[in-house]
């Protein structure tokens, strides 16, 4: 379930009032008349279930209230009520598959945002990544994966393509593009520190590497896995089931590749350097395109069930 904090000009009460009671799944209506003292008003309080969260913030947005008032939802970890259990049953589809557009919109616009911590994790990230291909150790590859941040702007520019936000996709263009491109910079020059205190070496980086060398050796495999994980990764951001982010995280290949081009590039590697440029951008192409067609799928499928979301009668 889902509860809504709504403030509204007392002039709209009757009209938000009457978008909740005509919407299925909600439930537990509260009205407080002149409790807002800023911005002044009524507040309003309903439960909804997370299949009707959508339709419904989008009606009360379409009166304005996100202008006028304000619109808080949070989800409700634990509801023992036999109404909210019935309007969880009136509500067409499962609460997993519920896609909340506002809020991914809001979610993916903190991750895809160009801050000093994205950055630093994305180049601590690069760095970890960099010596596992030298030492071949896939344990730190798969740990730099999980520190990577760069799914965010990823999803944001798939978000931004569905919803058509071109703000938003500039942004997380930005984002991915500084943020690859100073962790690789700093990379190159970590590892230049690396081989002068002796703990790089060239013949580590152009000796067998059965762990690793995938890094740099871009095939159709590589785009499958990328296109799967992108698929999963948005399908766990939209939905309730979010612990399989971290999954997604360590099955592409992106900071990897972009470690591996960092060192091959300190010692002039340019054959494995470009070669981990494109399995980076083959991995980073898989994603958007998964993830966009993800959200165009989930669109559709809940455009259909917009109509039975209101209350005959």
């Amino acid at each position: 379930m889902l509860h809504l904090r709504l403030i509204c000009p007392a002039d709209r009460t009757d009209e938000v009032v009457r978008v909740i009671e005509r919407t299925v799944g909600t439930t537990h209506l509260v009205v407080l008349p002149g409790a807002a003292r800023d911005p002044s008003g009524d507040l309003v309080l309903c439960d909804a279930a997370r299949e009707a969260g959508d339709g419904l913030i989008g009606e009360l947005r379409s009166l304005g209230l996100d202008r006028t008032g304000s619109i808080a939802v949070d989800d409700v970890g634990l509801s023992l009520s036999r109404r909210a259990e019935k309007a969880e049953e009136e509500a067409p589809g499962e609460p997993a598959d519920a896609v909340l557009w506002e809020h991914l919109a809001d979610a993916t616009h903190e991750e895809s945002t160009l801050s000093v911590t994205y950055v630093a994790f994305i180049t601590l990230a690069t760095m970890i990544a960099a010596c596992g291909v030298v030492l071949d150790n896939a344990v730190l590859i798969v740990g730099a994966m999980a520190v990577g941040p760069e799914f965010g702007p990823l999803a944001g520019f798939c978000t931004a393509l569905v919803r058509r936000a071109p703000r938003l996709a500039l942004r997380s263009l930005v984002a991915l593009l500084v943020g690859f491109a100073v962790a690789m910079a700093v990379t190159v020059a970590f590892s230049r520190l690396m081989d002068a205190a002796g703990l790089f070496t060239e013949a580590k980086l152009e000796g067998e590497r059965p762990q690793t060398d995938f890094v740099y050796a871009p095939d159709w495999f590589s785009f499958v896995v990328a296109v799967l994980a992108g698929t999963a990764g948005m399908l766990s951001l939209t939905s309730a089931k979010s612990g399989a982010l971290v999954g997604v995280a360590i099955s592409v290949t992106t900071v990897p590749a972009a470690a591996n081009a960092a060192v091959a590039l300190s010692y002039g590697d340019m054959k494995q350097t470009v070669g981990s440029t494109e399995q980076l951008l083959l991995n980073l192409l898989g994603i958007v395109l998964a993830g966009t067609l993800t959200l165009l799928a989930q669109k559709a499928l809940w455009a259909g069930r917009r109509p039975r979301m209101t209350k005959s009668g």
